[in-house]
């Protein structure tokens, strides 16, 4: 690990100053950064820590929503009653990332600016690797790419995003709160938040130089069920080959409502709104659900180890529509 300077933030207003004037990094728990820097992948010069910043709260909010502080851990967020009355979705996927002692530390924010962990990012392999050395290539493209992206890659970078929770938070349309340099705030939606991989990798959010991430708007609670399933090689402490989030209602045994997330397929958590929209109106039965899951994975792409993603991608949605709605 190379040298840096430390300062811990005193307000979010003087933080994201710093941050937009030394090129600073923000640092809340550190599950993923520190690696990083260990590493020396990520090298920052300066650190800013913004872990004791006064955005821990979970508040309902007039609109019948609820505002997620940044700084909240996902312990705590999988636990807060609100959240498991209302969004069982995320409860769920908070609950099947990482282990106890890491949700203990890791923050809302941090959570949704993970980096991938494609093991040739981690460690660089023979062909390279784009987000690490632009243009150097991507190991992955012709090596070990069983966990790899079967949706919106590209010929520069195939990794996935990690995250369990921003796939649930995909589902539930949440909305991200940025606050900027000049402190100005604006509000993205997550499905918005992640950029493409395209040619330059590197660049992974719309975050601009100091922005700082300080809540998640989720809308009301939705009507109908909600789900979320994650298939991986060891029952903890795994990364997913494929997870599911669903929110479902019927209406007299036809799809009244309906939202599917995938996490482990793409660079971000994959909204599936072609697959919801041919569902939509359908009988609750598997053969919709079926049909569903080929629109889904309808541009899936294989690379060879991971191919089997794409059947298994499909049979979990099915799976969890099944137990969200129920099938004939």
């Amino acid at each position: 690990m190379r040298t840096f300077t430390y300062e811990r933030a005193v307000d979010a207003a003087s933080a994201v100053e710093t941050a937009a004037r030394t090129g600073g990094r923000y640092i809340s728990g550190g599950t993923n950064l520190l690696d990083l820097m260990k590493l020396e992948i990520e090298r920052p010069e300066h650190l800013i820590d913004i872990s004791r910043l006064p955005l821990r709260a979970i508040e309902p909010q007039p609109n019948g929503g609820l505002r997620i502080g940044a700084q909240v851990s996902n312990s705590d967020l999988a636990a807060h009653m609100l959240v498991r009355e209302g969004y069982p979705l995320l409860a769920e996927a908070l609950l099947s990332g990482a282990s106890g002692q890491l949700r203990n530390k890791a923050s809302t924010g941090g959570n949704l600016l993970q980096r991938t962990r494609c093991p040739y990012f981690y460690y660089e392999g023979p062909a390279g690797c784009n987000k690490r050395d632009p243009g150097s290539g991507c190991s992955a493209l012709g090596g070990f790419n069983r966990g790899h992206a079967i949706l919106g890659a590209s010929d520069a970078c195939i990794a996935t995003h990690p995250s369990d929770m921003a796939v649930a938070m995909t589902a539930l349309d949440a909305e991200i709160e940025l606050l900027a340099p000049d402190r100005s705030t604006r509000r993205v939606a997550i499905d918005a938040f992640y950029r493409d991989p395209g040619t330059d990798p590197r660049i992974e959010t719309v975050l601009e130089p100091g922005e700082m991430i300080t809540a998640v708007l989720l809308p009301p609670a939705p009507r109908g069920r909600q789900r979320y399933r994650k298939v991986r090689d060891r029952a903890s402490y795994e990364f997913a080959l494929v997870s599911v989030g669903v929110i479902a209602a019927i209406e007299r045994g036809r799809v009244d409502l309906v939202r599917i997330a995938f996490g482990g397929v793409a660079h971000k958590p994959w909204r599936a709104r072609a697959a919801e929209a041919s569902l939509t109106g359908q009988p609750a039965t598997m053969a919709s659900y079926e049909r569903a899951a080929d629109v889904a994975m309808a541009d899936a792409v294989g690379r060879g180890h991971n191919d089997f993603k794409i059947e298994l991608a499909k049979r979990t949605l099915c799976r969890v529509l099944a137990d969200t709605m129920g099938s004939e």
